[in-house]
C-alpha cells in the first residue's frame, strides 16, 4: 500500500476540501438551489470530482476557499496590531491576538476552518491546497474536455499566488500541504512564479491581478526595483473583490460579521476618530455604538467600510499599486500619489520635501487608504512599528503585552508532519 507523507493536518485540510467540494458538487448535479433540497451530499463521490467535467466548480470552489480565508485573516490579524481589539471574553485564544502573545500550542488558529474565531492557518493551507489541485488536473485536461481550461488555469495560477501572499505574510513559517518548513521569503518567491505564469494569460482581469500581486509579492521580499516596475503597469480604476453571501456563516463577509453582527472585537483606539489637519479620515471610517462589550468592560466601535454579510472586500486595487510607487520612489512622486487620494477622500493636503516626513507619511496613507484590506498585519513586520501599548505593558486581562509580529508555525502541524522531523 501507497505510503501518505503528508502530514495529518494536510490530509485534513484535503479531506474538508473534498468534503465541501462534493456538497456543491452534489448540489449543482440535482440543480438544487438550497442545501435543504438534497439529504447529503454523497450523491457525487469525491474521486468522481477528478473529472474535467467540473473544472469550473473546482476552480470556483478554490476562489471561495481563498475568500473566505482573506476576510478570516483580516480579522484575525487585525486583533494583532491596531485595526482591532479583542472584546469577547470566551475566547482565551483572542486574548492572546491581543496581547500579542500567541502561542504555537494555542490550535484556535492552527485548526479552526474558515468563518470560525480566530481561523488563519487552516483556511488559507485549504484555500492553497484547492488551487495547487485543480492547477494540477487542469494540466492533465485537454481544451476538447474542458474549453475554458486556458483562462481557469490563469484563475488557479493567480489565486494560488495570493494564498501564499498571505500564508508568508501570516507566518513565521509554515508548510504547504504536507510539505517542509519554509521561510516567508521562499514562499513569497512561489508566489511570484505562480502570479509570472499568470500573466501569460489572456484575461486582462486576471493578468492585472497577477501584476499587482507579484509587485506585493516583490514588495515583501525586498524586490523594490520589480515591485515598482509592476506597479506602474496597474492601470487607473483596477479592482479585484472578495465576494461574499449572507447565506451561510462561512460565505458571509467575516469582517462585518464578527464586529458589526457578533461584535466579538471592536475597533481599536487608534483607528477611532482618525483625522488629517483635524478633519475626519473618512476611509477610516467608524462608529461608537451603545452596545457594552461581552468583556463588560468596552464600548463597541464597528467599522462602516464594509456594510453588510454580503459586502465585497478588495483584494487588490489600483490604490494599492500606488502606494507601492509611492513607497519606492519617495520625494514629490510620493507626495503627488498622497495628495490624489487625499483629494479622493475630500482631505486636506499633504506636504513635505523631508524623505524622512515622507516616507513615515506614505506608512500612514497604507493604514488608512487600505485600512481592513489585508495589509496592515505585515506592514508591521516589514517596516518595524512600534507597538502601542509596548511590550510588557500590563494587559487588563493578565499577563504583559508581547511581541507577536507573525503567528508561529503551529505545533499541530511541525508535531504531525513527517517532512518536519
Amino acid at each position: 500500500m501507497k505510503h501518505d507523507c503528508r502530514s495529518a493536518f494536510a490530509r485534513q485540510t484535503q479531506g474538508r476540501a473534498i468534503a465541501a467540494l462534493a456538497m456543491i458538487a452534489g448540489l449543482t448535479a440535482a440543480g438544487c438551489s438550497s442545501l435543504l433540497d438534497v439529504d447529503a451530499p454523497s450523491r457525487v463521490r469525491a474521486d468522481n470530482l477528478n473529472n474535467p467535467v467540473y473544472a469550473q466548480l473546482l476552480v470556483k470552489s478554490a476562489v471561495g476557499d481563498f475568500d473566505c480565508a482573506f476576510a478570516s485573516y483580516i480579522v484575525t490579524t487585525g486583533q494583532v496590531v491596531d485595526e482591532f481589539k479583542a472584546v469577547n471574553i470566551s475566547s482565551a485564544e483572542a486574548s492572546d491576538y491581543d496581547r500579542r502573545t500567541v502561542s504555537p500550542a494555542r490550535t484556535q488558529y492552527a485548526s479552526n476552518g474558515c468563518g470560525g474565531l480566530g481561523a488563519i492557518y487552516q483556511p488559507i493551507s485549504t484555500a492553497i491546497w484547492q488551487a495547487d489541485n485543480v492547477l494540477g488536473l487542469l494540466s492533465t485536461w485537454t481544451d476538447t474536455e474542458v474549453p475554458d481550461r486556458a483562462r481557469l488555469s490563469q484563475t488557479a495560477q493567480a489565486y494560488a499566488g495570493y494564498g501564499r501572499i498571505f500564508l508568508g505574510e501570516g507566518f513565521c513559517s509554515a508548510a504547504i500541504s504536507g510539505g517542509p518548513e519554509l521561510q516567508p521569503a521562499a514562499i513569497f518567491k512561489q508566489a511570484d512564479s505562480l502570479f509570472t505564469i499568470a500573466l501569460g494569460g489572456s484575461d486582462t482581469q486576471l493578468s492585472t491581478l497577477a501584476r499587482l500581486g507579484r509587485a506585493r509579492a516583490r514588495l515583501d521580499m525586498g524586490n523594490t526595483a520589480g515591485a515598482l516596475s509592476d506597479a506602474l503597469l496597474v492601470p487607473p480604476g483596477f479592482v479585484q473583490y472578495a465576494r461574499y453571501s449572507d447565506a451561510s456563516t462561512r460565505s458571509r463577509n467575516v469582517v462585518f460579521n464578527t464586529n458589526n453582527f457578533a461584535e466579538n472585537v471592536s475597533i481599536d483606539v487608534q483607528n477611532q476618530g482618525v483625522t488629517f489637519e483635524g478633519v475626519l479620515d473618512p476611509r477610516v471610517a467608524v462608529l461608537k455604538t451603545r452596545d457594552i462589550a461581552s468583556n463588560g468592560i468596552d464600548t463597541v466601535w464597528v467599522q462602516l467600510k464594509y456594510t453588510s454579510l454580503n459586502a465585497p472586500i478588495p483584494l487588490a486595487r489600483y490604490a494599492e499599486a500606488q502606494l507601492i510607487v509611492a513607497e519606492v520612489s519617495g520625494g514629490q512622486t510620493a507626495v503627488n500619489i498622497i495628495n490624489t487620494l487625499h483629494t479622493a477622500a475630500g482631505l486636506p493636503q499633504f506636504s513635505s520635501t523631508d524623505p524622512a516626513v515622507i516616507r513615515n507619511h506614505v506608512i500612514q496613507e497604507r493604514a488608512r487608504e487600505l485600512f481592513l484590506e489585508g495589509q496592515r498585519f505585515f506592514d508591521f513586520n516589514r517596516f518595524a512599528l512600534p507597538f502601542t501599548p509596548p511590550a510588557g505593558a500590563p494587559y487588563w486581562q493578565g499577563g504583559t503585552y508581547g511581541t507577536t509580529r507573525c503567528f508561529p508555525l503551529p505545533d499541530l502541524e511541525r508535531d504531525n508532519n513527517p517532512n518536519m522531523h
